[in-house]
């Protein structure tokens, strides 16, 4: 029996969706414009000259990005071709969103059922009710921000206010989100957390995505950081995922990043966080023990978190660089039979105005199937994919690329 590795580079979108405009997202490509400003020398903070990601190119990449925009993509000719083991696709989204849940939802078989609730692009964004919730759980008498932003420019803006007066800063974005910041010493981290959790039914039952707590540390002297004890506190999916369907046969799913609370803990057996760099770490480490039929479902979100939303063109080529040095260690650690996965949930083009995801195609990239280009697919296809090859007698609503 052989075993599963879908692993996510949060939103490395390649362009091309065919309902972009719809999202006012028409001409927005990730990758594709990343590798433009690379040849053209515009990001060269930290790194120097073309995008080079060799290994990924010789599992298809270039191909997928062609196939998502219907060009070659610039800054890519001197990649590898595919080596004779790959497999890759396009995949376009049926969900109307481009968040995370929705990304990661139907990659393991479950489109989005119904309408998520957003919270307008206006001064003030949240509904009174929400933030009477919020002040009472919390135990004070006022909120800070109440907007659309960034999560460093809310720091910026609101964490010294935020500290003299122990209120929590409360903001959203394009996704479906009520974001909490507040300070890990002065306000407390656990007290953060319970907020969050408590809160999140209230707003779930809204259809609000996800409550996420972003803690952080610092002063107004010295500037504040976000940490990395963030916690998202997300809608559970209401009907089975590939998740759910591993485990019903028996089998371990172990989530790697912040799958499980993309989740909801459902279908998960086990979980290891961290960094990124960390998170490869854990993910060689399945690679290495993870038993005979299972999953290992992996999310790497610093593409998005550090870079995408930042509009840092440089700080994401290094990061997909860095990436990129990693997949031969990847691939070395694969047994006979196994199947590794890499694609995304979404787009989040650094080049693009405003700091929210980008509707765009994500690519499938791989070893395990029969190799060569399988054109357009579907999100869903994906998660078919996984459970045809781990032997499931339900592969979900998708059909596998076999």
């Amino acid at each position: 029996m052989s075993r599963a590795f879908l692993v996510v580079l949060d939103s490395a979108g390649i362009g091309g969706a065919p309902d972009a405009e719809a999202f006012g997202d028409a001409g927005a490509d990730t990758l594709g414009h990343i590798a433009a400003a690379c040849a053209a020398q515009r990001a060269e903070e930290g790194r120097s000259g073309p995008l080079e990601l060799p290994n990924l190119a010789r599992l298809g990449l270039a191909r997928a990005m062609q196939l998502a925009t219907g060009s070659d993509p610039a800054g890519t000719a001197h990649w590898p071709a595919p080596d004779r083991g790959a497999f890759w696709a396009a995949a376009s989204e049926r969900s109307r969103g481009k968040d995370t849940p929705s990304g990661h939802w139907e990659l393991a078989g479950l489109p989005v059922p119904f309408d998520w609730t957003f919270y307008p692009d206006a001064d003030p964004a949240f509904p009174p009710e929400d933030l009477a919730l919020v002040r009472e759980i919390a135990g004070v008498e006022g909120t800070l921000c109440n907007t659309h932003g960034s999560g460093t420019d809310v720091l910026a803006r609101h964490g010294a206010a935020h500290m003299r007066s122990g209120w929590p800063i409360c903001y959203t974005s394009a996704d479906s989100v009520f974001q909490i910041a507040a300070h890990e010493d002065s306000f407390g981290l656990d007290r953060l957390l319970d907020l969050c959790e408590r809160l999140a039914p209230h707003l779930h039952r809204k259809r609000v995505g996800r409550v996420i707590a972003r803690p952080f540390l610092g002063s107004p002297e010295t500037g504040f950081a976000r940490t990395g004890n963030r916690r998202d506190y997300a809608v559970p999916p209401p009907e089975p995922t590939l998740c759910n369907r591993v485990q019903a046969a028996g089998r371990e799913v172990r989530a790697i990043g912040k799958i499980r609370d993309i989740f909801a803990g459902s279908g998960i057996t086990s979980v290891k966080k961290g960094a990124d760099a960390e998170l490869m770490e854990h993910l060689l480490d399945d690679l290495r023990d993870a038993p005979d039929g299972s999953l290992t479902f992996a999310n790497f979100v610093e593409f998005d978190s550090l870079w995408g939303h930042r509009r840092d063109v440089a700080g994401y080529a290094r990061a997909l660089e860095w990436f990129d040095a990693q997949v031969p260690r990847l691939l070395a650690a694969l047994r006979p039979g196994d199947l590794i996965l890499f694609t995304a949930d979404h787009g989040n083009d650094p080049t693009w105005p405003g700091t929210d995801h980008t509707r765009e195609r994500v690519p499938v990239l791989g070893r395990g199937l029969v190799p060569g280009g399988k054109g357009h697919c579907a999100f869903v296809d994906v998660a078919a994919t996984v459970a045809c090859h781990l032997g499931l007698d339900d592969t979900g609503p998708g059909t596998p690329l076999t």
